[in-house]
């Protein structure tokens, strides 16, 4: 049996590899994901991860049930406020640790809002029916019933299955929503919970429609986005609370660059009748959801949104201007790219192919790997099972943050062609081109990012002259 000491040893050298394969040596395109920067990250290993900071509203005042929380609820404070400005928005919950948290939150919030005046004796209810989106066809899983939804809508007793109703897309191009089929459908249905949003995401969502037929029904439905997926082109990609949606949720380490963490975003101010949905949905937060809600994460968030408040106009148009360019050259190159080619085929940060021709989408994900391309196999809309995926979805985000742009997307579409199409090993050539894309932009620059990550480190492991030369090998690193 292996001593302690060998076992630590061995895992520290898988983590080194592990770390040196994935930001040095492989382009990571895997849309729901991105690299923070190493403040971020220095931030999230901060003090307060490990720590508690319960809180609750009672009696109009925030109450805090630990001590040594001053500094935690200051940071809290600040990123509710900095990403209100990120959003224009009036009120953020930060406390899911996750996107699919924040949305059961969100869900639990509503079956505790439609009960509010129920009568006395009576039993409380599940929400009547949802729409969103269908699964199969790009729909997010945390907003479906064997998701997050689980238990909070009512079944219909014909079928003995929820009553959830999905969003119509137009049957040329099921990446785009029906306008057209949008009345008639709501009309019929009448739901009172509506969530947009999805996993493979191309096109916006139809709100401004959605709200203009719903606006003056009395109760009018619920409006949801989960933009989890995109939740770092708010504003470039889709402006949802100026289109009339209640509630944006989404988690934060995406398209938004930040630590692994959720949010539920929404404008209640005092005199908004669903008011008191946002305190069913906070109290959902804490004590309903949540303890402990990763502090060091929340402080590296906070970091994060700085970066992306100082750098969104810049970094979301080349995000989108890259994932265009490189849906033009995977086709020009001989893959099929699915998406309208007159807009260019995207308008996020996602590129969806179709590998079928070549291969099962789970052999050609496998190939990329172990050609350092991550990507991720995908169900498309007329796949039967995400089993027998025929796509690869990829998405341009974490690159674009790493410096690349148009033409060196062009360049990485040609190792993917080559893999995808000849069966060719490119791995060497691509850990090569990867060394091109090592310093990470839209952040501090390196020279100043490392004196300060070297300070935040060393207060909170304050080893004998490590500030020094921890700082040293960073810049040497940078």
């Amino acid at each position: 049996m292996s001593s302690f000491s060998e076992k630590i040893q061995a895992l520290t050298e898988k983590v080194e590899r592990n770390n040196a394969w994935r930001q040095k040596e492989s382009f990571n395109l895997i849309p729901s994901e991105s690299t923070p920067s190493l403040l971020v990250k220095m931030c999230e290993i901060s003090d307060p991860a490990g720590r508690y900071a319960e809180h609750r509203t009672i009696k109009g005042e925030e109450i805090y049930f630990y001590q040594g929380i001053d500094f935690i609820r200051d940071v809290e404070i600040e990123a509710r406020r900095e990403l209100g400005k990120y959003f224009g928005c009036t009120d953020v919950e930060l406390r899911p640790i996750s996107g699919q948290m924040a949305n059961e939150v969100v869900f639990k919030g509503m079956v505790k809002f439609i009960n509010r005046n129920k009568p006395e004796g009576r039993p409380s209810r599940r929400m009547g029916l949802v729409m969103n989106n269908d699964l199969n066809k790009g729909g997010h899983l945390s907003s479906q019933p064997m998701g997050a939804l689980f238990n909070f809508v009512e079944e219909d007793p014909r079928t003995g299955k929820e009553n959830v109703v999905h969003l119509p897309l137009l049957k040329d191009n099921p990446y785009k929503p029906d306008v057209a089929a949008l009345a008639g459908l709501f009309e019929k249905y009448k739901p009172e919970l509506i969530v947009f949003g999805k996993s493979m995401f191309l096109y916006p969502e139809p709100v401004k429609e959605v709200a203009e037929i719903v606006k003056d029904w009395a109760p009018r439905p619920v409006m949801m986005f989960d933009m989890a997926h995109v939740l770092g082109l708010y504003g470039a990609f889709q402006d949802p609370f100026k289109e009339g949606i209640d509630i944006v949720t989404g988690s934060t380490h995406k398209t938004f660059f930040g630590t692994q963490r959720g949010l539920v975003a929404g404008n209640f101010p005092k005199e908004s009748p669903l008011r008191n949905l946002w305190l069913d949905i906070r109290a959902r937060a804490f004590p309903g959801s949540t303890s402990n809600h990763h502090l060091g994460t929340l402080v590296g968030l906070l970091m994060a949104t700085y970066e992306m408040n100082e750098f969104k106009k810049e970094l979301q148009g080349q995000v989108q201007a890259n994932a265009k360019a490189f849906a033009r050259a995977l086709k020009e190159k001989g893959i099929p790219v699915e998406g309208d080619p007159s807009d260019g085929f995207t308008e996020t940060h996602q590129v969806l192919i179709r590998v079928k021709p070549f291969g099962p989408g789970m052999e050609i994900a496998r190939r990329l790997e172990e050609n350092n391309i991550i990507v991720n196999y995908q169900a498309l809309p007329d796949d039967e099972t995400f089993l027998e995926s025929s796509g690869i979805r990829m998405g341009v985000q974490e690159m674009t943050r790493f410096g690349m742009k148009e033409k060196e997307f062009d360049e990485l579409a040609g190792y993917i062609a080559d893999a995808v199409i000849r069966n060719k090993n490119v791995k060497d050539a691509v850990k090569r081109y990867r060394r091109n894309f090592l310093e990470m932009k839209y952040c501090l620059p390196a020279r100043e990012a490392v004196p300060l990550a070297a300070r935040i480190f060393t207060a909170a492991f304050p080893y004998p002259d490590f500030a020094a030369r921890f700082a040293e090998n960073l810049q040497k690193l940078s």
